[in-house]
């Protein structure tokens, strides 16, 4: 189906230059557009955590020719989940057959890295569409929605035909568009560090990085302690994720990339977690608090020319590892609508079919990232591993899968919307991008009738 007739290139704005905002960039400019990001900060002096890539992530990096060895990536082959104390497994979901069911692989990259990575595509003279430009230490400070003009606190002024809000959990675009969160503390505090894996096999220490896997203790006792490593840099960096109760350790008001935390704050909560992950924590660098706040969706995500964009439009809490997909799929989205295949030349009827096909799947995972906070059973992956002893979720018919993830077809997702504001009969197999008749492992069939 082609809706195209009166596609024109656009000279579009991005806020916000992080992981989301590179790959709108990315996305944007293969669809043929003029690409001009603005971010608030230098990049200087980041501290870096890990950023999971699943399928659903992973294809758009490789449609959009993305060099992903710049990335250094881990390609996991387990999600394992250990008893607290003994550091035994309680649950393990095998990955071994992850690419061939899903095409692409499950990786795990640090988040500077997977910066670079992304911002070498979005800029480099190489590839298709025009290189991206981007203006470092631009803080948007207010948009004009019927001229589409953005002023910034250093004095500049930009008018562009399509204005993206990529600029985080914190997004001042959000508050332009008329959106105040409804947001809460969670119950949950976290603190995150890096483990030399080399530093670790010296001291004779466990040695995940063997694993090549997504591992954590707890989660199974409905309590809000729980320990995550990620491994990241080709498995020579750990990353860890400390969560443990709020009142043991309050970090809604700490801000991430300040002076590092004593390594006494890390290992306070545990005192009975498994030696083994205790002893890693113990050799922790770079300790960080993540301040968690639990938000209800957002009623839209644009309005006019103006858009937001992973966090900014949908924030949500880590425990589905899903968040840089859910930013890489809204980017796809965006590439995939100003298309020369999709785009009339109308902005803000686009961003209506925007709207339309992100905002529905990304609550659903922000749902569920909240749910599994407290029941790891929850996590995609864990999710079905029904036949574990402490398995129990809160409906069965309604936990995430990797069939719900990664069987998606953003295409037909895209044309099932665009026919419907064109009030055109859609007649694909497809209901909101996945396949009339896939048999998900929680019972339910799509397209079937209830």
């Amino acid at each position: 189906m082609r809706y195209s007739e009166g596609w024109r290139p656009l000279n579009v704005a991005i806020v916000g230059g992080g992981i989301g905002g590179m790959s709108a960039a990315i996305a944007l400019r293969r669809a043929g557009h003029q690409v001009t990001i603005y971010e608030k900060n230098d990049f200087a002096g980041e501290v870096g955590a890990s950023v999971s890539c699943a399928a659903n992530g992973t294809r758009w990096l490789h449609e959009w020719d993305v060099d992903i060895a710049k990335g250094d990536p881990v390609v996991l082959k387990k999600l394992i989940n250990r008893d607290w104390k003994t550091g035994e497994p309680v649950s393990v979901y095998d990955l071994a057959d992850y690419e061939e069911r899903w095409g692409y692989v499950y990786n795990m990259f640090h988040r500077q890295k997977m910066h670079f990575m992304l911002k070498e595509s979005a800029l480099a003279e190489e590839g298709k569409g025009a290189p991206a430009v981007l203006k470092l230490n631009h803080r948007c400070s207010s948009i004009d929605l019927e001229t589409n003009v953005i002023d910034f606190e250093n004095g500049y002024s930009a008018k562009h035909d399509l204005i993206v809000g990529a600029d985080g959990i914190g997004s001042v675009v959000r508050g332009i568009l008329g959106i105040t969160p409804e947001r809460r503390p969670s119950d949950q505090s976290c603190l995150h560090a890096n483990v030399d894996a080399d530093e670790a096999a010296k001291l004779g220490l466990a040695n995940y990085s063997d694993d090549s896997a997504l591992e954590y203790w707890g989660g199974q006792e409905g309590k809000w302690d729980k320990i995550v490593l990620s491994p990241c840099n080709g498995g020579k960096l750990l990353s860890y994720y400390c969560f443990f109760p709020r009142e043991q350790g309050d970090n809604t008001n700490q801000t991430w990339g300040a002076e590092g935390r004593p390594v006494e704050d890390l290992l306070k909560p545990y005192p009975a977690l498994d030696r083994q992950v205790f002893n890693h924590l113990a050799i922790g660098k770079e300790i960080q608090p993540w301040r968690l706040w639990v938000h209800d969706p957002y009623p839209y995500l644009s309005k006019k020319n103006v858009c937001l964009l992973g966090d900014a439009g949908h924030p949500m809490m880590p425990h589905q590892s899903q968040g840089a997909c859910m930013a890489i799929e809204d980017a796809a989205a965006l590439g995939i609508l100003f298309s020369k295949n999709a785009f009339n030349g109308n902005v803000e009827q686009t961003l209506e079919a925007y709207q339309l096909v992100r905002l529905p799947r990304a609550t659903r995972v922000q749902a569920a990232a909240a749910k599994a906070a407290y029941n790891i059973n929850e996590r995609i992956g864990f999710s079905c591993n029904k036949n574990t002893a402490t398995y129990k979720v809160e409906d069965p018919k309604n936990i995430l899968t990797i069939e719900e993830m990664n069987a998606y077809d953003m295409y037909s997702d895209v044309n099932e919307k665009l026919a419907r504001i064109a009030g055109i009969e859609y007649d694909d197999n497809y209901v909101s991008g996945l396949p009339v008749g896939l048999e998900l492992p929680n019972g339910v069939t799509i397209g079937a009738k209830l």
